[in-house]
């Protein structure tokens, strides 16, 4: 690998070439309303736009394609003031009709969005004029602004099938030039929520992180996002390239199949948890650019809670033993095919062999893994939420209500604490009593070991000159290469 470095020519890009971002896996989809994959939920947020955004560093909804917003003294209505002069790539005007109706498909079961769950609180949306929309929740509802981030569609494509994600008409910087396998073309657009970008992207999918790093030292690439081992930044720090961090607002964890197999019982999920030695891990194989998990919400998010709940600590292997009894265990721990993360699950792997667990590490394409997740094809797993910027994020992951189909509760936790604490969280606006909800939902999920948190990974992005001005978010978008120079 260094003699390939060492021996890379530059590429000459002319100062008008679009930018190239750099990813590991191709986005599953771009559609808004199905995606689930962190690329392609970030490429989906070039595309197209909602009528509010996070902000990068304090993850709070900002006013996006509304200009003005006021809530109701019940906190029951929201009625918002659109941004005039704001068009879709087609040309077509944007309009409160278009809200209505993405709201509506979204609700719709028939349609089956994946991003139901945001509008599960909307009990009707009416467009008071063009520029003037009225949104009335069925029940309080605290993350509402939030949810309202997800984008607003074409009031006549609101209901197309999947399969129509290339043709969606936007309202975000960059329109869809074309799509071809491993590369996605994004041209600038004028007249939508943000001012027209100089250059166009391209998304280019290079799964091997050597080829990666060729790119980009030799000039043919300008972004790589979360793309890299830890221990090959400094080289490519070396080679002229920027390599820049923030903490992230994510989570890394195990994720249990808790109503059969070998991890149905607490004690030997605890057992799992104790046989993990987090600190080295992050030392070494992520040379330190993580923050270990105590609890579910990185240190900084307003929920996080000092104290750690029970139930998360250091490794301790003759605890585990202890918890097994003499006997043998016999799973699966699924993960993602990257180098990086098979390397992580087998170290993994090896800390639990010598507890008495023996894990057969199953690597997998993303679609195959969230496939034999929500069928219940797994005993464990190794995961990432990419983005736990809102807390009510988890009542897709962990209320009883959202076991697959209906949602992405794969451990099958059913639990009434968790179910009630996600409730609360859900439907108070004060935000002490919302954090108290949450601290709740941390002591149960750490006393019956459903998940096991690990850590928070740093942000980090790898650019050439060309792109050193890009940003990195708290939780990971790329909303900033849209006002690269």
């Amino acid at each position: 690998m260094l003699l390939a470095l060492l021996g890379c020519t530059p590429h000459d890009r002319r100062p008008g070439d679009a930018i190239e971002v750099v990813v590991s896996q191709d986005a599953d989809t771009i559609d808004p309303r199905f995606v689930v994959d962190a690329i392609g939920m970030r490429v989906s947020r070039l595309v197209h736009a909602g009528l509010f955004r996070l902000d990068p560093d304090t993850l709070e909804p900002v006013p996006y394609l509304a200009e003005a917003y006021r809530f109701s003294d019940d906190g029951r209505t929201l009625e918002v003031t659109l941004r005039g002069g704001v068009r879709f790539h087609s040309g077509a005007p944007f309009s409160s009709r278009d809200v209505v109706a993405t709201i509506e498909a979204l609700k719709d079961p028939a349609v089956g969005a994946r991003a139901a769950h945001v509008v599960s609180a909307i009990d009707r949306a009416v467009a008071v004029d063009d520029r003037h929309v009225r949104i009335h929740l069925g029940r309080a509802h605290a993350t509402l602004l939030t949810d309202l981030e997800v984008p607003v569609l074409r009031a006549d494509q609101a209901r197309w099938p999947p399969d129509a994600a290339m043709a969606l008409d936007g309202l975000g910087p960059y329109r869809v030039a074309r799509r071809e396998p491993g590369s996605i073309d994004l041209e600038p657009a004028d007249d939508a929520a943000l001012p027209r970008p100089a250059r166009g992207l391209r998304i280019r999918t290079v799964h091997d992180e050597n080829a990666r790093a060729l790119r980009l030292i030799g000039g043919e690439t300008d972004v790589a996002p979360s793309s890299f081992s830890p221990q090959l930044l400094p080289s490519l720090e070396a080679r002229g390239l920027s390599v820049k961090s923030r903490p992230g607002a994510n989570l890394v964890y195990v994720l249990f199949r808790t109503d059969a197999g070998p991890f149905a019982e607490p004690a030997h999920r605890k057992a799992f948890a104790l046989a993990v030695d987090r600190e080295p891990l992050v030392r070494y194989l992520l040379d330190g650019r993580a923050r270990l998990a105590t609890g579910l919400f990185p240190p900084g998010h307003w929920a996080h809670t000092e104290a750690t709940p029970r139930g998360i600590g250091h490794a301790d292997p003759a605890a585990a033993r202890a918890l097994l009894g003499g006997a043998r265990l016999h799973c699966t721990l699924l993960g993602s095919t990257d180098r990086l993360r098979v390397g992580i699950a087998r170290v993994v792997a090896q800390e639990l062999a010598d507890v008495g667990i023996d894990a057969e590490v199953v690597p997998l394409e993303l679609g195959t893994l969230l496939a034999r997740l929500s069928a219940g094809d797994f005993d464990a797993a190794i995961l990432q939420i990419p983005e736990l910027s809102e807390p009510n994020t988890l009542r897709v992951f962990l209320h009883s209500t959202s076991i697959p189909p209906a949602g992405a509760n794969r451990s099958r936790v059913r639990d009434a604490e968790i179910d009630a604490a996600l409730d609360e969280g859900d439907a108070t606006l004060d935000v002490a009593a919302r954090r108290a909800a949450y601290a709740r939902l941390e002591a149960r999920m750490a006393e019956q070991v459903y998940w096991v948190p690990l850590w928070h990974e740093d942000q980090i992005a790898v650019t050439s000159a060309r792109a050193k001005s890009f940003d990195l978010s708290a939780e990971g978008r790329w909303l900033s290469l849209a006002s690269l120079p």
